[in-house]
Order: C-alpha cells, then sequence, then structure tokens
C-alpha cells in the first residue's frame, strides 16, 4: 500500500469513527429525551418491527433445533392439556367461540389466536418454556415441569377446527381428572394448581 493511499484509509477511518460517533450521540440523545412512545396502546414503527420479528423468529430458531418432540397425539397428555390451556392460556390465546377478551384488547403485540392458528411444536414449546421478552409471554418454565408444558403443546396442536362444544368438553374432562386426583372440586382454577405443583416438583 503506497503512502498516498494509506493516507485515504486513515482518513476514511477517521471519517467512519466520527459519523458513527455522531449516530451514537444522537441515539443517546434520542432514548434519554422520553420521545419514544413506550405505551403498548402505540405500535411500533414498521421498521421496529420489522426488526423485532427477525430478531425473535431467528432467535427461537436457533434454540429448537434439538429439541426432541414427543407423542404429541397421546389423548391423556391433550386430555391434560385441556386444563391447563383452559386456565393459564385462553384468557389471551382465546378458545373456539372465543373472540376477543378484555386482557387481550390491551396487549402488544396482540397474542396468536390458538383456536386459528398451528404453531411448530418445537417453537410452541420453547415459547412456553421461556416466554419472550416485553410481550407479555410469561416464562412457564419457572413454575410448571416439561411434562406439564408438552401437555399444552399437545393440546394447542388439536385446538384449530375444534368446536366451541368440543372444546367446553374436552376442558370439562380434564378439570373433572383433575377433581377425582384432589379429591375437591377446583375447576379451572384446579387445573392450573396441578400443573404448578408438579411444574414445583419437577424444578
Amino acid at each position: 500500500m503506497d503512502m498516498g493511499t494509506r493516507d485515504r484509509f486513515k482518513r476514511w477511518l477517521r471519517m467512519t469513527g466520527v459519523l458513527a460517533g455522531v449516530a451514537l450521540l444522537g441515539l443517546c440523545a434520542y432514548i434519554y429525551s422520553g420521545y419514544y412512545n413506550i405505551a403498548a396502546d402505540q405500535p411500533h414503527w414498521l421498521a421496529t418491527t420489522k426488526i423485532i420479528t427477525a430478531l425473535r423468529d431467528r432467535s427461537i430458531e436457533r434454540r429448537t433445533r434439538d429439541i426432541v418432540i414427543p407423542d404429541l397425539k397421546d389423548p391423556g397428555l391433550r386430555l391434560k392439556g385441556a386444563g391447563q390451556y383452559d386456565a393459564m392460556c385462553a384468557g389471551c390465546h382465546l378458545a373456539p367461540g372465543l373472540d376477543n377478551s378484555e386482557i387481550r384488547r390491551g396487549l402488544y403485540p396482540e397474542p396468536p389466536d390458538l383456536s386459528r392458528t398451528r404453531i411448530d411444536p418445537a417453537n410452541a414449546f420453547w415459547v412456553i418454556k421461556h416466554g419472550i421478552k416485553m410481550t407479555g409471554m410469561p416464562a412457564w418454565g419457572r413454575t410448571h415441569d416439561d411434562i406439564t408444558l408438552w401437555s399444552i403443546v399437545a393440546f394447542i396442536n388439536k385446538l384449530p377446527g375444534m368446536t366451541p362444544d368440543a372444546y367446553r368438553e374436552i376442558v370439562r374432562e380434564a378439570n373433572a381428572e383433575v377433581d377425582m386426583g384432589s379429591g375437591h372440586g377446583t375447576g379451572g382454577h384446579g387445573a392450573h394448581q396441578h400443573g404448578h405443583a408438579q411444574g414445583e416438583s419437577g424444578h
């Protein structure tokens, strides 16, 4: 590299450093100004949405490559998942015959309607277990064991296309199983308690 080329390269490096510094200062000023509206009732800019979506999808894809999916057609697993889903998930992710809910209306981004949307089982398990930051999706793996989480995956794998009557019936059966196991009537809350207790023993 001759002297002239080296000088031009040094000037380019200095200019690049200056521009990067100015951009960083501008970003810091924007963050500390409070100008960005963090409210959940104000959607992201389109560019922000695209960046976050790409980040989320690639992050989940990377972390689900080695997940081994159990037999999701097991009727007992699916039945257990019905009660868990009704107690833990339906308020945000809806159910057959339920078009919206009070909590869902206030969430941003809007949770997927799992009564109409099919989700890859490995992705579903990872998201249910670990949650997603700044979405309202909790990390249920902190309070529930893997078997309980897979039961939810087994159920939501069958949920799209289920009629409201079929949904109510399988939830009723699931809650009856919990009632028989606990010795007292608890309904949907009992299904949640049952999964919670198993999660504590599993972790």
